[in-house]
């Protein structure tokens, strides 16, 4: 049968006015972990769905297994031993965890009635062989993120003949002690012969946990190797096209005296607890913490999305009342969900729609939509944020994780907004997009706007921001800034 799993030749994708991959070929080996770069938009995905039965490819070829492989949908896929993992868990909340793994195929037993005792029992043993030892009549609501994402992988291990499981970003929102669960599972997988695909924007994780890279651009193979071949600067080189010596670059502004946002003694039960801070013109102000710390709550409660208990929210000076976003919109302040599927796009609706909806007025004329002034509107943020798409009538949900994020961010810039906070603006997406959001981020400050960042990634948070908070069960216990701004100081408090 050979050394190789999985031997893709000279495969081609194309969408209307754009080639998604252009003749690509691979190889992954048995019992490999094989490693999937390159910028959002590079064609990763879209090979990852031509191998699972989601696309058909154009041109090409597919071997698996030493056999040529024609994979018209996901049960193709499945019956030659392809599990996948995508990015937004495919779980039922409101269904156990045995149910999830065995949707659509529970064991039946005498008058073909539901063996309900052999379900949980293999779903058990699934769990367990993953080390992860639980109930599996637990619901999967109740689940954490990372155990949702073992529930994924034990379901990916229910078919009995897997071979190659394809995994798309699965640590995005898993904390480090929750990856190192996830790495030692992927480890066990590998010494059972099983072959990993791994999607990942963290090079980090690729250096630790991969034995072979290879590096996409624009649909096409740019370079692939042994891991150990390549440093991870080259390997962003080789990812975007040109060398980034300064992964934050630098402001041209400072910070000015007036304060636009006054927060006192903001309180939820439970939630939140007497946060008090302020916000200047030009100013970055980074909230960081541990996952469940509470910035997130503390952000969705001054933009009216969560209720309070009590508090005062003071803009340019004036107390505001803000109890939905729309009133903090009305005041100038702008939230980018840290969710952009769920909260930020209409996945099934055209970038132009999706720019639009924040400010319907810029493109109304006597109250109505004025067709060629909406279109204007949408090709120039398109333009400004070099948003990569053949059509503004593209559906939002069928471009890049990056992508995406420009479309929230340019729907936000097209209202009247002063005040900008981001809540996980870069999570899942590539080195590149990240430096255009940084450099995006940059140029509203230099503008006299103000940001608030939210970010797990401590370099990130440390880099942006003129000043830091650190946030710890809802309440902020440290406000840094200068030589006090560090790793160590923002751990010391987060913990």
């Amino acid at each position: 049968m050979g050394e190789f799993i999985l031997d893709v030749k000279n495969v081609s994708k194309i969408f209307p006015a754009v080639k998604a991959l252009d003749n690509v070929s691979l190889r992954v080996r048995k019992g490999e972990i094989h490693a999937f770069v390159g910028e959002n938009g590079a064609g990763k995905s879209t090979l990852m769905k031509i191998l699972n039965g989601n696309y058909k490819k154009d041109e090409g070829s597919i071997y698996f297994d030493g056999k040529e492989a024609d994979i018209k949908n996901p049960e193709d896929a499945r019956n030659l031993g392809i599990s996948i993992i995508f990015q937004e868990l495919n779980l039922v909340p409101h269904l156990s965890i045995a149910e999830n793994i065995y949707m659509g195929r529970l064991f039946r037993g005498k008058f073909s009635l539901i063996d309900w005792e052999k379900v949980y029992k293999r779903a058990d043993e699934l769990m367990e062989q993953i080390g992860y030892r639980m109930d599996s009549r637990t619901k999967v609501e109740s689940l954490s993120v990372a155990q949702k994402q073992m529930v994924e992988i034990a379901k990916a291990l229910s078919y009995p003949n897997t071979k190659l499981i394809l995994m798309d970003e699965p640590s995005a929102t898993l904390t480090t002690k929750e990856c190192k669960k996830l790495f030692d599972v992927i480890r066990s997988l590998k010494e059972r012969g099983v072959s990993v695909i791994y999607i990942s924007h963290k090079l980090e994780e690729i250096d630790e946990l991969c034995e072979w890279v290879t590096i996409l651009r624009d649909g096409k193979i740019i370079d692939s190797g042994p891991i150990s071949s390549f440093t991870r600067d080259q390997m962003i080189a080789k990812m975007i096209g040109r060398e980034i010596t300064n992964k934050f670059p630098k402001r041209n502004s400072t910070v000015r005296e007036k304060e636009v946002l006054s927060v006192k003694g903001l309180n939820r039960a439970g939630v939140i607890s007497d946060v008090s801070f302020s916000l200047r013109e030009g100013e970055v102000l980074g909230f960081a913490g541990l996952v469940g710390a509470g910035r997130t709550e503390i952000a969705r409660a001054i933009c009216g999305v969560d209720y309070t208990d009590s508090g005062e929210i003071f803009v340019g000076g004036e107390r505001v009342k803000i109890n939905n976003p729309k009133d903090a919109l009305k005041v100038g302040i702008a939230y980018l969900s840290e969710d952009r599927k769920q909260e930020g796009l209409v996945l099934k609706a055209p970038i132009k729609w999706n720019i639009s909806m924040a400010n319907m007025e810029n493109a109304l004329s006597m109250g109505m939509i004025n067709e060629k002034k909406d279109r204007q509107i949408s090709d120039k943020m398109i333009q400004a944020m070099l948003i990569k798409t053949a059509s503004m009538e593209e559906y939002a949900g069928n471009l890049s994780g990056g992508n995406q994020q420009k479309i929230v961010i340019g729907k936000w810039l097209n209202t009247n907004a002063k005040i900008f906070i981001f809540d996980e603006p870069t999570r899942g997406i590539d080195v590149g997009a990240k430096y255009e959001i940084y450099l995006l981020i940059n140029r509203l400050v230099e503008e006299g706007r103000s940001v608030i960042l939210i970010s797990s990634e401590m370099p990130e948070v440390l880099e942006m921001s003129d000043r830091v908070l650190v946030i710890n069960k809802g309440t902020i216990v440290a406000d840094l800034s200068g030589e006090k701004k560090n790793a160590q100081t923002v751990m010391e408090y987060a913990i």
